[in-house]
């Protein structure tokens, strides 16, 4: 009847009282089963090391480090290569792991497989990354589970450096063939930019402001050089006209091409004469000072060539002229020289501004097009340097890698030897198989106690009848009663007490 009212902490005394026997043998009971399936269960010895992550020893400042893959990531993929069937087989073979003819090859890699453990350490608030690593494997036997645990270790360790070789070399590799590449690239930019400057010599953009200084000097220099033609022609206009007014003689010789080499002389030191004149005036380097010495020059040499002349002799200057009309045909002469000279300096400064005048209209087009040329010679440049620098970092890091001098795992901890089994943990199983025998025990009081409606006092008549007791008789406990006798502890019979009770 306790189930069917609120029940008080001395119902739950009587309760315990009564079911005490049941409770315990049903923690008791559970307890045994759970030892004896510790002993029934194959123990499972674990091996335990601990491989630290050791950062490379020179700064990255200096060496830039090739593999910067996420070490988790790059851990896994260690763990997938080494757990391959290939690897694990010749371990299972060796150490003779999960024998027996129950398991075929496939099972017992599986099972070897899920008996290693890769647990990282956890990330601390001062590491850059991971710091390390256990490894476990778990086998029947302490010394396997040691000696297996090792290998794994090992080839944890191999492949770590294998890979970050591989890699560095990998890395080198690649980037020599693209700086191989960037080269030929560059050397093609190389020899069309010179085909260019060879097409375009005089025209390049880098060149412009010579030219145009050129032709700023060249066009003076062509004004001088007009000057210069126009006052001859005014000289030799005014020589014509005087030669004109002068009394011919009988045989009259052409003042342009008949004339004497005593004439030639005079006026070569005439022109000698106006040079050392000049000079006290101008600078050597003025036009009018390096047309007299053109003069001069031009002079010596008709002198020189006059012997060698057929016929000159009769082309002299007429005797039977007057002096002074010898003296102007002399005039007229050198007049026409120099003329003649000055005209063809003129037309060669002519010919210089024209040809700057187009170098410098072309200029635009020319520009744009070097441009063009530049831009992909620059790009192709600043690739190479880029190539070169990355090229130059990661053969420092392969050496680095050779040397064994970068990220290395690090065996802190050797594997241990196992002392105890870590599967079944005894004490796990028979404090468990005691909570649940005691549960087990707690549940089925309860449900007892729910389903028992013997009245044991007045709470349990004032639930059941709802009418008040006037009267207890008590229980008479010296009295003997058959079902008494083979109790050991009255103190927690279940026998049910009369009640005796009056109701008005």
């Amino acid at each position: 009847m306790l189930g069917h009212r609120e029940l008080t902490m001395r119902d739950y005394t009587e309760i315990l009282k009564r079911r005490f026997w049941l409770i315990l043998a049903s923690a008791v009971l559970f307890l045994g089963i759970g030892l004896g399936v510790c002993h029934i269960l194959p123990p499972q010895y674990m091996s335990q090391t601990l491989v630290l992550i050791e950062q490379q020893k020179v700064p990255e400042d200096y060496v830039k480090p090739v593999v910067n893959e996420d070490l988790n990531g790059r851990l896994a993929s260690m763990k997938e290569q080494i757990l391959s069937r290939s690897r694990i087989e010749p371990i299972i073979t060796r150490f003779d792991l999960f024998g027996g003819n129950k398991y075929t090859m496939d099972d017992r890699v599986d099972m070897t497989r899920k008996a290693i453990g890769i647990n990282p350490i956890p990330y601390g608030q001062s590491s850059r990354g991971m710091p390390g690593f256990f490894i476990t494997f778990k086998a029947q036997d302490a010394r396997t589970a040691q000696q297996v645990c090792g290998e794994i270790t090992s080839l944890f360790v191999s492949e770590n450096l294998n890979a970050r070789e591989q890699s560095a070399e990998g890395t080198t590799d690649f980037l020599k063939q693209q700086l191989e590449d960037s080269k030929r690239n560059l050397d093609e930019q190389d020899a069309r930019m010179a085909a260019f400057e060879t097409k375009y010599l005089g025209r390049l953009p880098s060149q412009e402001p010579a030219n145009a200084n050129t032709l700023q000097a060249l066009t003076a220099q062509l004004d001088v050089a007009t000057q210069t033609v126009s006052r001859l022609q005014q000289n030799e206009t005014f020589i014509e006209a005087m030669v004109a007014q002068q009394p011919q003689g009988t045989t009259s010789i052409d003042p342009v091409t008949g004339t004497s080499e005593s004439a030639l002389q005079a006026q070569l030191k005439d022109a000698i004469r106006q040079e050392k004149e000049m000079e006290t005036v101008y600078t050597p380097d003025h036009p009018d000072i390096v047309a007299m010495k053109r003069r001069i020059a031009n002079l010596r040499a008709e002198i020189a060539r006059e012997p060698s002349a057929p016929g000159k002799a009769e082309t002299a200057v007429n005797s039977s002229d007057p002096p002074q009309l010898q003296q102007l045909k002399t005039q007229l002469r050198a007049i026409k020289l120099a003329m003649a000279s000055a005209k063809q300096d003129q037309a060669k400064v002519e010919e210089k501004v024209r040809s700057y005048e187009a170098k410098i209209e072309s200029s635009p087009m020319v520009e744009e097009e070097y441009k063009q040329i530049t831009r992909d010679h620059d790009t192709a440049l600043q690739f190479y340097n880029s190539l070169l620098n990355k090229m130059n970092e990661s053969t420092m890091a392969t050496a680095l890698e050779h040397r064994q001098q970068g990220e290395q795992f690090r065996v802190m901890d050797a594997p241990n030897l196992p002392e105890e089994p870590s599967f079944p943990n005894r004490r796990i199983f028979a404090g468990g198989g005691f909570a649940f025998g005691l549960s087990l025990g707690l549940l089925m009081t309860a449900l007892l106690e729910y389903r028992d409606t013997s009245l044991r006092n007045e709470r349990d008549i004032w639930a059941f009848t709802k009418l008040p007791t006037l009267a207890v008789i008590s229980y008479i406990n010296v009295l003997d009663h058959p079902g008494n006798a083979g109790k050991r502890f009255k103190l927690f019979s279940r026998t049910p007490k009369p009640i005796e009770s009056v109701r008005g």
